[in-house]
Protein backbone atom coordinates (compact mmCIF):
# COMPACT_ATOMS: atom_id res chain seq x y z
CA UNK A 1 0.00 0.00 0.00
CA UNK A 2 1.18 3.63 -0.99
CA UNK A 3 2.15 6.03 1.90
CA UNK A 4 2.09 9.56 0.83
CA UNK A 5 3.52 12.78 2.71
CA UNK A 6 1.09 15.06 4.68
CA UNK A 7 2.49 17.96 6.08
CA UNK A 8 2.48 20.79 4.83
CA UNK A 9 5.28 22.99 4.83
CA UNK A 10 4.86 27.13 4.30
CA UNK A 11 7.02 28.83 1.66
CA UNK A 12 6.89 32.24 1.22
CA UNK A 13 6.78 34.08 -2.44
CA UNK A 14 7.68 37.90 -1.69
CA UNK A 15 6.49 40.99 -4.04
CA UNK A 16 8.65 43.86 -3.95
CA UNK A 17 6.48 46.86 -4.10
CA UNK A 18 7.63 50.65 -5.27
CA UNK A 19 8.75 51.52 -1.68
CA UNK A 20 10.85 48.81 -1.81
CA UNK A 21 8.65 46.79 1.40
CA UNK A 22 7.95 43.12 0.80
CA UNK A 23 4.59 42.40 0.31
CA UNK A 24 3.04 38.95 0.53
CA UNK A 25 1.19 37.84 -2.64
CA UNK A 26 -2.51 37.97 -2.24
CA UNK A 27 -5.75 36.46 -3.72
CA UNK A 28 -9.08 37.49 -3.11
CA UNK A 29 -8.07 40.83 -0.74
CA UNK A 30 -6.41 37.98 1.76
CA UNK A 31 -2.97 37.50 2.86
CA UNK A 32 -1.83 34.18 1.55
CA UNK A 33 1.63 32.37 0.93
CA UNK A 34 1.73 31.43 -2.79
CA UNK A 35 3.39 27.68 -3.52
CA UNK A 36 6.34 27.67 -5.32
CA UNK A 37 6.11 23.94 -5.87
CA UNK A 38 4.23 21.00 -5.25
CA UNK A 39 6.16 17.37 -3.98
CA UNK A 40 4.13 14.22 -3.98
CA UNK A 41 6.59 11.80 -2.39
CA UNK A 42 5.03 8.46 -2.48
CA UNK A 43 6.31 4.84 -1.08
CA UNK A 44 4.14 2.57 -3.66
CA UNK A 45 6.01 -0.79 -2.73
CA UNK A 46 8.07 -1.75 0.15
CA UNK A 47 9.16 -5.17 1.88
CA UNK A 48 11.90 -6.21 4.75
CA UNK A 49 15.07 -4.54 3.41
CA UNK A 50 13.57 -2.20 0.46
CA UNK A 51 11.48 -0.35 -1.13
CA UNK A 52 10.42 1.53 -4.53
CA UNK A 53 9.04 5.20 -4.38
CA UNK A 54 7.27 8.10 -6.70
CA UNK A 55 7.71 11.10 -6.87
CA UNK A 56 6.12 13.75 -8.40
CA UNK A 57 7.08 17.86 -8.42
CA UNK A 58 4.94 20.53 -9.73
CA UNK A 59 6.50 23.49 -10.48
CA UNK A 60 4.39 26.84 -9.74
CA UNK A 61 6.97 28.96 -10.71
CA UNK A 62 8.65 30.56 -14.26
CA UNK A 63 9.49 28.01 -16.29
CA UNK A 64 12.55 25.97 -16.58
CA UNK A 65 14.54 24.08 -18.95
CA UNK A 66 16.55 22.08 -16.25
CA UNK A 67 15.74 21.02 -12.60
CA UNK A 68 17.14 19.26 -9.47
CA UNK A 69 14.93 18.21 -6.56
CA UNK A 70 16.62 17.40 -2.67
CA UNK A 71 15.91 15.77 0.34
CA UNK A 72 17.64 14.53 3.44
CA UNK A 73 16.49 10.97 5.14
CA UNK A 74 16.04 11.12 9.17
CA UNK A 75 17.24 7.03 8.41
CA UNK A 76 19.27 5.16 6.96
CA UNK A 77 18.03 4.37 3.43
CA UNK A 78 19.99 4.45 0.46
CA UNK A 79 18.82 4.83 -3.41
CA UNK A 80 19.85 1.85 -5.18
CA UNK A 81 18.55 2.53 -8.83
CA UNK A 82 16.45 5.37 -10.34
CA UNK A 83 14.11 6.19 -13.61
CA UNK A 84 13.32 9.26 -15.19
CA UNK A 85 15.64 11.05 -13.29
CA UNK A 86 19.83 11.21 -12.47
CA UNK A 87 19.74 10.46 -8.31
CA UNK A 88 22.54 10.68 -6.21
CA UNK A 89 23.24 10.69 -2.44
CA UNK A 90 25.56 11.90 -0.31
CA UNK A 91 25.03 10.33 3.25
CA UNK A 92 21.75 11.10 4.20
CA UNK A 93 21.30 14.17 1.33
CA UNK A 94 19.51 13.02 -2.05
CA UNK A 95 19.86 14.71 -5.11
CA UNK A 96 17.44 13.95 -8.38
CA UNK A 97 17.95 16.15 -11.56
CA UNK A 98 16.76 15.78 -14.81
CA UNK A 99 17.46 13.79 -17.71
CA UNK A 100 18.35 14.94 -20.86
CA UNK A 101 14.70 14.44 -22.05
CA UNK A 102 12.65 15.76 -19.48
CA UNK A 103 14.51 19.18 -18.40
CA UNK A 104 11.66 21.18 -19.50
CA UNK A 105 9.51 22.07 -16.76
CA UNK A 106 6.64 24.61 -17.61
CA UNK A 107 4.74 26.94 -15.15
CA UNK A 108 2.39 25.06 -13.60
CA UNK A 109 4.26 21.75 -15.02
CA UNK A 110 4.45 18.88 -13.01
CA UNK A 111 7.14 15.94 -13.91
CA UNK A 112 7.38 12.33 -12.68
CA UNK A 113 10.48 10.21 -11.32
CA UNK A 114 10.85 7.20 -9.00
CA UNK A 115 13.47 5.15 -7.48
CA UNK A 116 14.15 1.81 -5.75
CA UNK A 117 16.15 2.11 -2.16
CA UNK A 118 17.46 -0.01 0.52
CA UNK A 119 16.88 0.58 4.74
CA UNK A 120 16.64 -0.82 7.81
CA UNK A 121 14.42 -0.15 10.80
CA UNK A 122 12.03 2.50 9.99
CA UNK A 123 11.45 4.55 6.29
CA UNK A 124 10.24 7.36 7.40
CA UNK A 125 9.43 9.88 4.50
CA UNK A 126 11.48 13.31 4.05
CA UNK A 127 10.05 16.39 5.85
CA UNK A 128 11.53 18.91 3.74
CA UNK A 129 12.07 18.81 -0.46
CA UNK A 130 13.37 22.29 -2.21
CA UNK A 131 13.07 22.40 -6.24
CA UNK A 132 16.14 24.50 -7.36
CA UNK A 133 17.05 25.51 -3.93
CA UNK A 134 13.46 26.75 -3.02
CA UNK A 135 11.48 24.69 -0.63
CA UNK A 136 8.15 23.28 -1.64
CA UNK A 137 4.92 22.50 -0.54
CA UNK A 138 4.44 18.95 0.63
CA UNK A 139 1.15 17.50 -1.24
CA UNK A 140 -1.36 16.85 1.02
CA UNK A 141 -3.89 14.73 -1.61
CA UNK A 142 -2.01 11.59 -1.65
CA UNK A 143 -0.80 12.12 -5.33
CA UNK A 144 -2.49 11.74 -8.75
CA UNK A 145 -5.49 10.26 -8.45
CA UNK A 146 -5.57 6.68 -10.27
CA UNK A 147 -7.12 6.41 -14.01
CA UNK A 148 -10.71 4.59 -13.27
CA UNK A 149 -10.91 0.84 -14.27
CA UNK A 150 -11.45 -0.12 -17.63
CA UNK A 151 -14.66 -1.92 -17.49
CA UNK A 152 -13.36 -4.44 -20.32
CA UNK A 153 -9.95 -5.52 -17.44
CA UNK A 154 -10.16 -8.91 -16.48
CA UNK A 155 -11.13 -9.41 -12.17
CA UNK A 156 -7.72 -8.74 -10.59
CA UNK A 157 -5.78 -12.25 -10.56
CA UNK A 158 -7.69 -13.47 -13.24
CA UNK A 159 -5.75 -13.54 -16.70
CA UNK A 160 -7.14 -14.02 -20.06
CA UNK A 161 -6.85 -16.79 -22.22
CA UNK A 162 -4.63 -15.36 -25.07
CA UNK A 163 -3.23 -11.21 -23.48
CA UNK A 164 -2.80 -10.53 -27.26
CA UNK A 165 -6.37 -10.99 -28.58
CA UNK A 166 -8.40 -6.64 -28.66
CA UNK A 167 -5.18 -5.20 -27.69
CA UNK A 168 -2.38 -3.40 -29.08
CA UNK A 169 0.68 -3.74 -28.64
CA UNK A 170 3.26 -1.46 -26.94
CA UNK A 171 5.90 0.60 -29.53
CA UNK A 172 8.67 1.23 -27.98
CA UNK A 173 10.03 5.22 -28.03
CA UNK A 174 13.41 4.37 -28.17
CA UNK A 175 13.01 2.22 -31.33
CA UNK A 176 10.68 3.66 -32.64
CA UNK A 177 12.56 6.99 -32.65
CA UNK A 178 15.90 5.12 -34.39
CA UNK A 179 13.54 3.22 -36.62
CA UNK A 180 11.88 6.73 -37.90
CA UNK A 181 14.71 8.24 -38.33
CA UNK A 182 16.57 6.30 -41.06
CA UNK A 183 15.88 6.67 -44.51
CA UNK A 184 11.98 4.74 -45.24
CA UNK A 185 11.99 3.86 -41.58
CA UNK A 186 8.67 5.45 -41.06
CA UNK A 187 7.12 2.54 -42.86
CA UNK A 188 7.55 0.36 -39.73
CA UNK A 189 8.69 2.84 -37.03
CA UNK A 190 4.98 2.58 -35.55
CA UNK A 191 5.05 -0.83 -35.26
CA UNK A 192 5.29 -2.89 -31.95
CA UNK A 193 8.87 -3.95 -30.45
CA UNK A 194 9.95 -5.79 -27.12
CA UNK A 195 10.98 -3.67 -24.37
CA UNK A 196 14.80 -5.81 -23.30
CA UNK A 197 15.93 -5.65 -19.59
CA UNK A 198 19.59 -7.09 -20.34
CA UNK A 199 21.42 -5.61 -17.49
CA UNK A 200 20.61 -4.40 -14.24
CA UNK A 201 21.26 -1.07 -14.83
CA UNK A 202 18.51 -1.45 -17.66
CA UNK A 203 15.57 -1.13 -15.09
CA UNK A 204 16.65 2.09 -14.06
CA UNK A 205 17.29 3.51 -17.48
CA UNK A 206 19.94 5.77 -18.82
CA UNK A 207 19.95 9.60 -20.28
CA UNK A 208 19.78 7.10 -23.93
CA UNK A 209 17.04 4.63 -22.72
CA UNK A 210 14.13 4.43 -20.59
CA UNK A 211 13.89 2.73 -18.07
CA UNK A 212 11.12 -0.11 -16.93
CA UNK A 213 8.94 2.09 -15.21
CA UNK A 214 8.98 5.27 -17.55
CA UNK A 215 8.20 2.48 -20.49
CA UNK A 216 5.28 1.38 -18.94
CA UNK A 217 3.82 5.07 -17.92
CA UNK A 218 3.77 5.78 -21.33
CA UNK A 219 2.55 2.29 -22.03
CA UNK A 220 0.06 3.58 -20.16
CA UNK A 221 -0.18 6.36 -21.86
CA UNK A 222 -0.82 4.91 -25.33
CA UNK A 223 -3.24 2.58 -23.69
CA UNK A 224 -6.20 4.98 -23.61
CA UNK A 225 -9.53 3.31 -22.80
CA UNK A 226 -8.69 -0.23 -24.49
CA UNK A 227 -6.69 -3.17 -23.59
CA UNK A 228 -2.32 -3.19 -24.96
CA UNK A 229 0.37 -5.74 -24.05
CA UNK A 230 3.92 -4.65 -23.44
CA UNK A 231 6.08 -7.64 -24.00
CA UNK A 232 9.45 -7.52 -21.23
CA UNK A 233 12.48 -9.68 -22.26
CA UNK A 234 14.17 -11.09 -19.05
CA UNK A 235 17.56 -11.81 -20.25
CA UNK A 236 20.26 -11.57 -17.21
CA UNK A 237 20.98 -15.08 -16.16
CA UNK A 238 24.22 -16.06 -14.65
CA UNK A 239 26.87 -16.74 -16.69
CA UNK A 240 24.23 -16.06 -19.85
CA UNK A 241 23.91 -17.53 -23.05
CA UNK A 242 27.01 -20.05 -22.38
CA UNK A 243 26.96 -20.85 -26.28
CA UNK A 244 27.29 -17.30 -27.96
CA UNK A 245 29.89 -15.17 -26.76
CA UNK A 246 28.14 -12.04 -28.35
CA UNK A 247 25.26 -12.29 -26.09
CA UNK A 248 27.35 -12.96 -22.56
CA UNK A 249 26.14 -10.89 -19.79
CA UNK A 250 27.34 -9.40 -16.68
CA UNK A 251 26.57 -11.69 -14.69
CA UNK A 252 29.39 -14.58 -13.46
CA UNK A 253 28.13 -17.77 -13.18
CA UNK A 254 27.64 -18.44 -9.90
CA UNK A 255 26.07 -14.81 -9.37
CA UNK A 256 23.08 -16.87 -8.72
CA UNK A 257 21.62 -14.37 -5.62
CA UNK A 258 22.56 -11.13 -7.58
CA UNK A 259 20.37 -12.17 -10.45
CA UNK A 260 17.50 -12.91 -7.87
CA UNK A 261 17.97 -9.45 -5.43
CA UNK A 262 19.51 -7.01 -7.78
CA UNK A 263 17.38 -8.01 -11.28
CA UNK A 264 14.01 -9.65 -10.80
CA UNK A 265 13.20 -8.57 -7.61
CA UNK A 266 13.40 -5.01 -8.35
CA UNK A 267 11.39 -5.75 -11.86
CA UNK A 268 8.94 -7.50 -10.04
CA UNK A 269 8.66 -4.84 -7.65
CA UNK A 270 7.89 -2.27 -10.55
CA UNK A 271 5.49 -5.04 -12.36
CA UNK A 272 3.29 -5.50 -9.44
CA UNK A 273 2.76 -1.89 -9.07
CA UNK A 274 -1.02 -1.41 -8.82
CA UNK A 275 -0.49 1.65 -10.68
CA UNK A 276 0.28 -0.82 -14.12
CA UNK A 277 -2.11 -3.23 -13.28
CA UNK A 278 -4.29 -2.67 -16.02
CA UNK A 279 -1.78 -3.61 -18.56
CA UNK A 280 -1.15 -7.18 -20.28
CA UNK A 281 2.86 -7.96 -19.39
CA UNK A 282 3.95 -10.53 -21.56
CA UNK A 283 7.24 -11.75 -20.47
CA UNK A 284 10.01 -13.57 -22.45
CA UNK A 285 11.94 -15.42 -20.00
CA UNK A 286 15.64 -15.91 -20.68
CA UNK A 287 16.86 -16.36 -24.31
CA UNK A 288 18.20 -18.96 -25.05
CA UNK A 289 18.96 -20.64 -21.88
CA UNK A 290 17.46 -24.13 -21.44
CA UNK A 291 18.03 -25.28 -25.10
CA UNK A 292 21.74 -24.78 -24.22
CA UNK A 293 21.42 -27.09 -21.48
CA UNK A 294 19.75 -29.67 -24.00
CA UNK A 295 22.25 -29.04 -26.78
CA UNK A 296 25.05 -27.54 -25.74
CA UNK A 297 26.05 -29.33 -21.99
CA UNK A 298 27.47 -32.51 -22.70
CA UNK A 299 27.36 -35.45 -25.07
CA UNK A 300 27.78 -33.62 -28.00
CA UNK A 301 30.22 -31.96 -30.35
CA UNK A 302 28.33 -28.90 -30.20
CA UNK A 303 29.31 -29.17 -26.10
CA UNK A 304 31.13 -25.74 -24.42
CA UNK A 305 32.71 -26.22 -20.96
CA UNK A 306 30.50 -22.96 -19.84
CA UNK A 307 27.41 -24.87 -20.91
CA UNK A 308 28.67 -27.72 -18.67
CA UNK A 309 29.16 -24.99 -15.84
CA UNK A 310 25.78 -23.59 -16.09
CA UNK A 311 24.11 -27.46 -16.11
CA UNK A 312 26.63 -28.61 -13.07
CA UNK A 313 25.86 -25.37 -11.14
CA UNK A 314 22.13 -25.52 -12.14
CA UNK A 315 21.47 -21.74 -12.18
CA UNK A 316 20.07 -21.66 -15.26
CA UNK A 317 17.56 -23.38 -14.07
CA UNK A 318 17.29 -22.12 -10.50
CA UNK A 319 17.20 -18.40 -11.90
CA UNK A 320 14.23 -19.51 -14.76
CA UNK A 321 12.36 -21.03 -12.03
CA UNK A 322 12.69 -17.89 -9.94
CA UNK A 323 11.67 -15.74 -12.70
CA UNK A 324 9.22 -17.69 -13.21
CA UNK A 325 7.60 -17.87 -9.73
CA UNK A 326 7.97 -14.28 -8.41
CA UNK A 327 6.81 -12.77 -12.45
CA UNK A 328 3.88 -15.28 -12.30
CA UNK A 329 2.58 -14.25 -9.11
CA UNK A 330 1.72 -11.14 -10.42
CA UNK A 331 -2.09 -11.13 -11.78
CA UNK A 332 -1.59 -9.09 -14.99
CA UNK A 333 2.02 -10.54 -16.40
CA UNK A 334 1.93 -13.17 -18.61
CA UNK A 335 5.43 -15.70 -18.90
CA UNK A 336 6.46 -17.10 -21.87
CA UNK A 337 9.59 -19.34 -21.83
CA UNK A 338 11.73 -18.98 -24.74
CA UNK A 339 11.85 -22.62 -26.61
CA UNK A 340 14.65 -21.70 -28.98
CA UNK A 341 13.79 -22.47 -32.98
CA UNK A 342 12.93 -25.60 -34.98
CA UNK A 343 16.80 -25.00 -36.28
CA UNK A 344 18.01 -26.10 -32.81
CA UNK A 345 15.43 -27.98 -31.30
CA UNK A 346 13.57 -29.50 -34.26
CA UNK A 347 14.74 -33.21 -33.82
CA UNK A 348 12.61 -35.36 -31.58
CA UNK A 349 16.59 -36.27 -29.91
CA UNK A 350 16.51 -32.76 -28.75
CA UNK A 351 12.72 -32.05 -28.57
CA UNK A 352 11.42 -34.46 -26.20
CA UNK A 353 14.37 -33.56 -23.68
CA UNK A 354 13.42 -30.12 -23.91
CA UNK A 355 10.11 -30.37 -23.04
CA UNK A 356 11.40 -32.61 -19.70
CA UNK A 357 13.47 -29.81 -18.72
CA UNK A 358 11.17 -26.94 -19.44
CA UNK A 359 8.36 -28.78 -17.08
CA UNK A 360 11.57 -29.59 -14.48
CA UNK A 361 12.13 -25.66 -14.29
CA UNK A 362 8.59 -25.02 -13.69
CA UNK A 363 7.90 -27.24 -10.79
CA UNK A 364 10.70 -26.53 -8.47
CA UNK A 365 12.08 -23.99 -7.18
CA UNK A 366 8.79 -22.48 -6.05
CA UNK A 367 7.80 -22.16 -9.74
CA UNK A 368 4.54 -24.15 -11.00
CA UNK A 369 2.88 -24.97 -14.06
CA UNK A 370 0.71 -21.87 -13.29
CA UNK A 371 3.38 -19.43 -13.74
CA UNK A 372 3.89 -20.53 -17.51
CA UNK A 373 1.57 -19.13 -19.78
CA UNK A 374 2.98 -19.99 -22.97
CA UNK A 375 6.68 -20.31 -24.71
CA UNK A 376 7.94 -17.57 -27.76
CA UNK A 377 10.36 -19.53 -30.60
CA UNK A 378 12.46 -17.87 -33.16
CA UNK A 379 13.34 -15.28 -30.43
CA UNK A 380 15.90 -13.31 -32.15
CA UNK A 381 16.75 -15.33 -35.20
CA UNK A 382 15.51 -15.83 -38.47
CA UNK A 383 13.87 -19.45 -39.25
CA UNK A 384 10.88 -18.51 -41.85
CA UNK A 385 7.43 -18.75 -39.89
CA UNK A 386 6.38 -20.46 -43.09
CA UNK A 387 8.20 -22.45 -45.58
CA UNK A 388 5.29 -22.20 -48.57
CA UNK A 389 7.21 -24.27 -51.18
CA UNK A 390 7.66 -28.01 -49.18
CA UNK A 391 5.89 -29.96 -46.18
CA UNK A 392 7.56 -32.15 -44.47
CA UNK A 393 6.24 -34.95 -45.87
CA UNK A 394 7.09 -34.35 -49.45
CA UNK A 395 9.42 -36.65 -51.53
CA UNK A 396 11.86 -36.90 -54.37
CA UNK A 397 12.76 -39.73 -56.34
CA UNK A 398 12.04 -41.75 -53.22
CA UNK A 399 13.91 -39.80 -50.24
CA UNK A 400 12.01 -37.70 -47.65
CA UNK A 401 12.57 -33.76 -47.55
CA UNK A 402 14.15 -34.92 -44.35
CA UNK A 403 16.92 -36.08 -45.79
CA UNK A 404 18.11 -32.62 -47.30
CA UNK A 405 21.14 -31.18 -46.42
CA UNK A 406 19.02 -28.15 -45.40
CA UNK A 407 16.66 -30.19 -43.33
CA UNK A 408 19.27 -32.94 -41.89
CA UNK A 409 16.18 -34.89 -40.87
CA UNK A 410 15.23 -32.09 -38.80
CA UNK A 411 11.54 -32.74 -38.32
CA UNK A 412 9.88 -29.80 -39.26
CA UNK A 413 10.06 -27.41 -41.99
CA UNK A 414 9.35 -24.26 -40.41
CA UNK A 415 8.81 -22.17 -37.13
CA UNK A 416 4.82 -22.38 -37.26
CA UNK A 417 4.47 -26.19 -37.39
CA UNK A 418 7.37 -26.36 -34.82
CA UNK A 419 5.77 -24.32 -32.43
CA UNK A 420 2.39 -26.27 -32.72
CA UNK A 421 3.78 -29.24 -32.70
CA UNK A 422 6.15 -28.11 -29.35
CA UNK A 423 3.04 -26.86 -28.00
CA UNK A 424 1.32 -30.45 -28.14
CA UNK A 425 4.39 -32.57 -26.59
CA UNK A 426 3.74 -29.95 -23.89
CA UNK A 427 0.95 -30.06 -23.37
CA UNK A 428 0.07 -34.03 -23.19
CA UNK A 429 3.19 -33.57 -20.45
CA UNK A 430 1.47 -31.93 -17.65
CA UNK A 431 1.31 -27.84 -19.14
CA UNK A 432 -2.17 -26.47 -19.40
CA UNK A 433 -4.35 -27.17 -22.45
CA UNK A 434 -4.69 -23.21 -23.00
CA UNK A 435 -1.08 -22.52 -23.47
CA UNK A 436 -0.27 -20.00 -26.11
CA UNK A 437 2.95 -19.80 -28.61
CA UNK A 438 4.23 -16.74 -29.61
CA UNK A 439 6.62 -16.36 -32.85
CA UNK A 440 9.45 -14.11 -33.08
CA UNK A 441 9.04 -12.80 -37.05
CA UNK A 442 10.83 -9.46 -36.61
CA UNK A 443 13.75 -10.48 -39.34
CA UNK A 444 11.94 -14.02 -40.75
CA UNK A 445 10.48 -12.74 -43.83
CA UNK A 446 13.03 -13.06 -46.22
CA UNK A 447 11.73 -11.28 -49.94
CA UNK A 448 13.17 -9.55 -52.09
CA UNK A 449 14.40 -10.70 -55.57
CA UNK A 450 16.06 -13.95 -53.99
CA UNK A 451 12.78 -15.17 -52.89
CA UNK A 452 12.10 -18.65 -54.58
CA UNK A 453 8.35 -17.90 -56.57
CA UNK A 454 7.75 -21.77 -56.39
CA UNK A 455 8.85 -24.83 -55.73
CA UNK A 456 12.17 -25.98 -56.89
CA UNK A 457 13.36 -28.66 -59.64
CA UNK A 458 12.54 -32.24 -58.82
CA UNK A 459 15.74 -33.40 -59.95
CA UNK A 460 16.70 -34.55 -56.76
CA UNK A 461 16.21 -33.57 -52.76
CA UNK A 462 18.32 -31.05 -52.42
CA UNK A 463 17.43 -29.01 -55.58
CA UNK A 464 13.94 -29.30 -54.73
CA UNK A 465 14.57 -27.78 -50.78
CA UNK A 466 17.39 -25.75 -52.12
CA UNK A 467 15.43 -24.11 -54.59
CA UNK A 468 12.04 -23.81 -53.12
CA UNK A 469 12.77 -22.48 -49.51
CA UNK A 470 13.00 -18.93 -48.67
CA UNK A 471 14.53 -19.13 -46.05
CA UNK A 472 18.02 -18.09 -47.75
CA UNK A 473 20.96 -18.79 -44.75
CA UNK A 474 23.79 -20.71 -46.04
CA UNK A 475 22.56 -23.04 -42.71
CA UNK A 476 19.98 -22.87 -40.34
CA UNK A 477 22.84 -22.88 -37.81
CA UNK A 478 23.70 -19.55 -38.59
CA UNK A 479 22.00 -16.61 -36.28
CA UNK A 480 24.12 -13.45 -36.28
CA UNK A 481 23.27 -10.35 -38.71
CA UNK A 482 22.43 -12.57 -41.42
CA UNK A 483 22.72 -11.59 -44.78
CA UNK A 484 19.35 -11.14 -47.16
CA UNK A 485 16.78 -11.38 -44.14
CA UNK A 486 14.08 -9.18 -44.42
CA UNK A 487 11.42 -7.87 -42.20
CA UNK A 488 8.31 -10.67 -41.44
CA UNK A 489 5.01 -10.66 -40.53
CA UNK A 490 3.87 -7.44 -38.91
CA UNK A 491 2.98 -8.42 -35.20
CA UNK A 492 -0.78 -9.87 -34.80
CA UNK A 493 -2.95 -11.65 -32.63
CA UNK A 494 -4.16 -15.08 -33.19
CA UNK A 495 -2.73 -15.72 -36.63
CA UNK A 496 -2.76 -19.73 -36.12
CA UNK A 497 -4.10 -22.46 -33.88
CA UNK A 498 -2.11 -22.52 -30.74
CA UNK A 499 -0.35 -19.42 -31.61
CA UNK A 500 -1.32 -16.74 -29.58
CA UNK A 501 0.77 -13.67 -31.40
CA UNK A 502 3.65 -13.20 -34.05
CA UNK A 503 5.76 -10.42 -31.99
CA UNK A 504 8.59 -8.76 -32.66
CA UNK A 505 11.41 -9.42 -30.00
CA UNK A 506 14.11 -8.67 -31.72
CA UNK A 507 13.85 -5.22 -32.41
CA UNK A 508 14.84 -4.58 -36.33
CA UNK A 509 18.04 -2.66 -36.60
CA UNK A 510 19.45 -4.02 -33.44
CA UNK A 511 23.00 -5.87 -33.55
CA UNK A 512 23.35 -9.67 -32.53
CA UNK A 513 26.84 -9.30 -32.25
CA UNK A 514 29.84 -7.20 -33.28
CA UNK A 515 32.00 -8.50 -36.38
CA UNK A 516 35.10 -8.08 -34.78
CA UNK A 517 36.37 -7.89 -31.11
CA UNK A 518 35.08 -4.35 -29.76
CA UNK A 519 35.56 -3.41 -25.75
CA UNK A 520 32.65 -3.16 -23.78
CA UNK A 521 31.43 -2.43 -20.57
CA UNK A 522 28.58 -4.86 -20.89
CA UNK A 523 30.36 -8.04 -20.74
CA UNK A 524 29.46 -8.86 -24.77
CA UNK A 525 32.32 -10.78 -26.26
CA UNK A 526 33.35 -11.29 -30.15
CA UNK A 527 31.86 -14.55 -32.01
CA UNK A 528 33.30 -16.20 -34.64
CA UNK A 529 30.10 -16.44 -36.05
CA UNK A 530 29.29 -12.75 -36.54
CA UNK A 531 32.60 -12.66 -38.34
CA UNK A 532 31.72 -12.86 -42.04
CA UNK A 533 34.82 -14.42 -42.83
CA UNK A 534 35.12 -17.04 -40.81
CA UNK A 535 34.23 -20.68 -42.52
CA UNK A 536 32.34 -22.02 -39.11
CA UNK A 537 31.91 -24.50 -36.66
CA UNK A 538 29.69 -27.92 -35.70
CA UNK A 539 27.06 -26.08 -34.62
CA UNK A 540 26.81 -24.68 -38.45
CA UNK A 541 28.07 -27.80 -40.43
CA UNK A 542 31.39 -25.64 -40.62
CA UNK A 543 29.65 -23.54 -43.30
CA UNK A 544 30.19 -19.67 -43.62
CA UNK A 545 28.65 -17.63 -41.37
CA UNK A 546 26.95 -15.20 -43.73
CA UNK A 547 27.06 -12.41 -41.53
CA UNK A 548 26.87 -8.88 -42.46
CA UNK A 549 30.65 -6.84 -41.55
CA UNK A 550 30.65 -3.78 -39.84
CA UNK A 551 28.28 -4.86 -36.83
CA UNK A 552 28.12 -3.27 -33.66
CA UNK A 553 28.08 -5.27 -30.15
CA UNK A 554 24.91 -6.99 -30.08
CA UNK A 555 21.87 -4.87 -29.00
CA UNK A 556 23.38 -1.62 -30.89
CA UNK A 557 21.91 0.00 -33.50
CA UNK A 558 23.03 -1.53 -36.96
CA UNK A 559 21.51 0.83 -39.50
CA UNK A 560 23.45 -1.32 -42.56
CA UNK A 561 21.29 -3.97 -41.41
CA UNK A 562 17.67 -2.22 -40.50
CA UNK A 563 18.22 -1.11 -44.53
CA UNK A 564 18.58 -4.74 -45.65
CA UNK A 565 15.74 -6.06 -43.55
CA UNK A 566 13.52 -3.25 -44.82
CA UNK A 567 14.28 -4.10 -48.49
CA UNK A 568 13.73 -7.56 -48.41
CA UNK A 569 10.74 -7.22 -46.14
CA UNK A 570 8.41 -9.99 -46.83
CA UNK A 571 4.74 -9.05 -47.00
CA UNK A 572 6.93 -6.29 -48.52
CA UNK A 573 6.95 -2.51 -47.05
CA UNK A 574 4.73 0.35 -48.32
Amino acid sequence: MSRSRTAMIAALALVAGASGTALAATSGGVGTAAVPCTVDYKVQNQWSTGFTAAVTVTNNGAAKNSWAVKWTYAGNQKVTSGWNARITQSGAAVTAANETYNGSLSSGGSVSFGFQGSYSGTNAIPATFTLDGVTCNVDSGGGPTDPPPNPTDPPPGDKVDNPFTGAKMYVNPDWSKKAAAEPGGSRVSSQPTAVWMDRIAAIAGSSEAMGLRAHLDEALRQKGTGQLVVKVVIYDLPGRDCAALASNGELGPTEIDKYKTQYIDPIAAILSDPKYASLRIATVIEPDSLPNLVTNAGGTNTTTDACVTMKTNGNYEKGVSYALDKLGAIPNVYNYIDAAHHGWLGWDTNLDPAVQLFKKVATTNGASLSDVHGFVTNTANYSATVEPNFKITDSVNGQTVRQSKWLDWNNYTDEQSFAQALRSKLVAAGFSSGLGMLIDTSRNGWGGTARPAGPGPQTSVDAYVDGGRIDRRIHAGNWCNQSGAGIGERPKAAPAAGIDAYVWVKPPGESDGASQEIPNNEGKRFDRMCDPTYGGNARNGNNPTGALGGAPIAGQWFSAQFQELMKNAYPPLS
